[in-house]
């Protein structure tokens, strides 16, 4: 335990004021917990470089997207008190810009040890204070050698600065005599962030940032340089999506690409700079950039770490390679009659994605499926997934794709694929003008003698095989008649552009969701002590959900919740949340599954979905949920919530003020080390049917294979993907 962590611990029961938290304070706390990955030495050396980028790029999602709400909000309602922690939004920015400034000390203190630890492993980044005479002449070559891509640019102190981009490195070198006369602006978006050579077995990263600061006097010949520094902006990326309508599908992009290119030239919410500066030069940054002082920040650690990429070292550097398991037990052909009579549940990053991709595939092939309905929200760069559903439109099924274009950062590439699925035959539809559609769900419908039949899937996380890779995340596939129903039910509703109605089976918000989780807790606190709540999501700031939470604490109702990120409610109060356990596991892959569990035993009810407990979950988007039904499913369930109740490697417990600790060791191991070896070795039992596959087997003709196969293994870009297969089928 952290020294930080035992002083925390020494206040475990401190008198609360406020049952709830503040979200942002709360969401800091969860990036300090990411933070303190970095610092842990039993996590490897690479890995914890990777969470310090990880909690940089947070960081600056932070101020793109949350302090630039509570700028806004400052700004058009300043008396508007936050409703958990009563705070008005300047005191919000106050207290954030406290806790960031508090953070960046200990993640400097973490920058410097990496950099004497990658040293003592003869991994050296280059200080160019103090440098030896031969570095500095192999970052002279190296210099000369970029030299040639870059253009500096010289203004007079009261020229207006160029435009700097979001996260984009430049930099500002004040010139003159003996006071500022003109100023040298020097970008670097066009040179590679790091350069790297070896030398007497030591691998030397040369920060390129750095490189050209330090000889900025070769490119600056005739100038007297005062003073320089690097400096990087990081611009308001809330910008009002919600006037978003979507009056038609060429309109409803058009407006989003509008929205997007307003989003570049935002106005600033941090600036940061790496070098020393006088007062007055920072003041003259401040006012010609129009950032305020509690917006400015001085940092020795570079602005990016992917140099990390290039180092190599031994085995000890990362973790152990643990790839998702591919093979399930099934192969393609096999889904369907499998989950004729079986659901089957998939989960993330222990099993692959592969068998969702196969499924999709294997109804393009069947000729008795009439229609695909899925909602994608983010897809990877050259999504498997899309392939599939490109495929299958060719082969004549209906394919509707419900595109969220509102996720956010992933606008542009959703307008991308919108384009090409239509291209490849798909139809395309967005999402509702007031909801995003958040929910990861997909119903293939077939006929069979005139009778319908359904497959339904509804997950945890995205279509994305590349984050399918670092989230845990799960998939419940099925062919419950009911809920392909409530499914085909949604999408209608969808296509016509409405929220889509309370449903039987499925949860389907904003209409069935929060209701539901109400129901069920009230159904537990019926039983008094005996009953059971159980919630693992990422994060929770619901009042309703958090007060009726407190109401079944006081009814003795044990209630576990596993909240990686924000959690806005405090346990441990005394004769209000005393019988409520909070925890929180950062590890080495993302937590991103949500679970929803209430009672014991037999006759509890389970359900996961893509919602979370926040408010825009609960009441601003739509989210699909389905209950677990099956013995098999359960004991997976289960066996996933016990993995978290006895991780003491890398769960850490909220106290009610708000701070976590790492409870002192004792038996038990890092719960996703479990869950890998439990679910990357599990396979389905299936029964034999060699007359059936090879019947179905035989369908499939030469073509049809190669077409197949071309798709499902495409690295390519979907439109190359399409083109390819359309080649193949002629």
């Amino acid at each position: 335990m952290s020294p930080k962590e035992k002083k925390n611990s020494k206040e475990k029961g401190a008198p609360v004021e406020n049952t709830f938290i503040n979200r942002e304070v709360s969401w800091l706390a969860f990036n300090l917990r990411v933070l303190l990955e970095a610092a842990d030495p039993a996590v490897p050396l690479l890995e914890r470089l990777k969470f310090l980028m990880i909690y940089q790029s947070n960081m600056e999602e932070f101020f793109r997207v949350r302090i630039g709400i509570l700028i806004h909000r400052e700004a058009l309602e300043p008396e508007a008190k936050d409703r958990l922690s009563g705070m008005l939004p300047t005191a919000e920015i106050q207290e954030c810009m406290r806790i960031v400034r508090e953070q960046r000390v200990l993640m400097e203190s973490i920058w410097k040890e990496l950099q004497e630890e990658l040293k003592n492993n003869k991994i050296d980044i280059l200080d160019f204070k103090k440098i030896s005479k031969v570095d500095e002449l192999m970052s002279k070559k190296l210099f000369g050698d970029i030299k040639e891509m870059i253009s500096p640019r010289i203004i007079g102190v009261n020229d207006p600065l160029p435009f700097f981009f979001n996260g984009e490195s430049n930099i500002i070198a004040f010139l003159g005599k003996n006071e500022t006369e003109r100023l040298a602006v020097v970008p670097l978006d066009r040179i590679p962030a790091y350069l790297n050579f070896e030398i007497d077995g030591y691998q030397k990263i040369v920060l390129t940032a750095n490189l050209v600061r330090h000889f900025l006097p070769m490119l600056l010949k005739k100038e007297n340089i005062l003073q320089s520094a690097i400096v990087e902006v990081t611009r308001n990326a809330d910008v009002f999506l919600s006037d978003l309508q979507f009056d038609d599908d060429e309109d409803s992009r058009q407006k989003m690409s509008s929205l997007l290119s307003k989003r570049k030239r935002e106005m600033p919410v941090r600036l940061q700079i790496h070098g020393k500066l006088t007062d007055q030069g920072k003041a003259f940054l401040m006012r010609k950039m129009r950032v305020p002082e509690r917006f400015f920040f001085t940092q020795t650690m570079p602005f990016d770490l992917s140099f990390r990429s290039c180092i190599s070292g031994p085995k000890n550097f990362k973790y152990e390679e643990h790839r998702p398991a591919r093979e399930i037990g099934l192969k393609k052909g096999e889904y369907f009659r499998y989950i004729e009579d079986h659901d089957l549940l998939l989960s993330f990053p222990f099993q692959s994605m592969m068998p969702f991709v196969d499924l999709i595939y294997e109804a393009a092939d069947d000729p008795e499926v009439l229609s695909i309905k899925i909602t994608l929200y983010r897809m990877s760069a050259s999504s498997k997934i899309a392939a599939a559903l490109a495929y299958a439109a060719d082969k004549g099924k209906d394919v509707l794709c419900l595109l969220e274009l509102r996720a956010r950062f992933d606008e542009q590439s959703n307008i991308d694929y919108s384009e090409m699925l239509e291209d490849a035959g798909c139809r395309v539809i967005y999402g509702l003008p007031e909801y995003k559609v958040h929910s990861k769900l997909c119903v293939i419908t077939r006929q069979h003698n005139g009778n319908l039949s359904y497959i339904t899937q509804v997950g945890t996380g995205n279509y994305n095989e590349v984050t399918g890779e670092q989230y845990t995340d799960l998939s419940l596939i099925t062919s419950n008649k009911a809920a392909g129903e409530d499914a085909e039910t949604a999408f209608s509703a969808l296509l016509n552009g409405e929220i889509p109605p309370e449903v039987h089976t499925l949860w389907i918000a904003p209409l069935s969701f929060k209701s539901r989780v109400l129901s069920y807790m009230d159904q537990e606190i019926a039983k008094g002590p005996e009953g059971r709540v159980i919630m693992k999501v990422n994060s929770m700031n619901n009042v309703d959900i958090m007060e009726k939470l407190i109401e079944c604490s006081q009814a003795g109702v044990q209630v576990e919740l596993y909240i990686r990120g924000i959690c806005c409610l405090r346990p441990g109060i005394p004769g209000k949340t005393d019988n409520i356990v909070i925890k929180s596991v950062v590890g080495r892959w993302l937590e991103h599954s949500r679970i929803y569990k209430f009672g014991e035993g037999e006759e509890a009810r389970m359900f996961i979905g893509s919602g979370d407990l926040l408010n825009r979950n609960l009441e601003r988007r739509v989210e699909a949920f389905i209950e677990v039904t099956t013995p098999d499913t359960r004991e997976q369930i289960d066996v996933i919530l016990d993995a978290f109740r006895n991780d003491f490697e890398k769960s850490r417990t909220m106290l009610s003020d708000g701070t976590y600790i790492r409870e002192e060791p004792r038996e038990g191991t890092s719960c996703q080390e479990v869950l890998y070896r439990y679910f990357s070795t599990k396979k389905v039992e299936t029964e034999q049917a060699p007359e059936k596959t090879a019947a179905r087997t035989a369908r499939q003709t030469p073509v049809k294979k190669a077409a197949s196969e071309a798709a499902r293994t495409a690295k390519t870009p979907l439109s190359r993907v399409v083109s390819r297969l359309r080649k193949l089928i002629r």
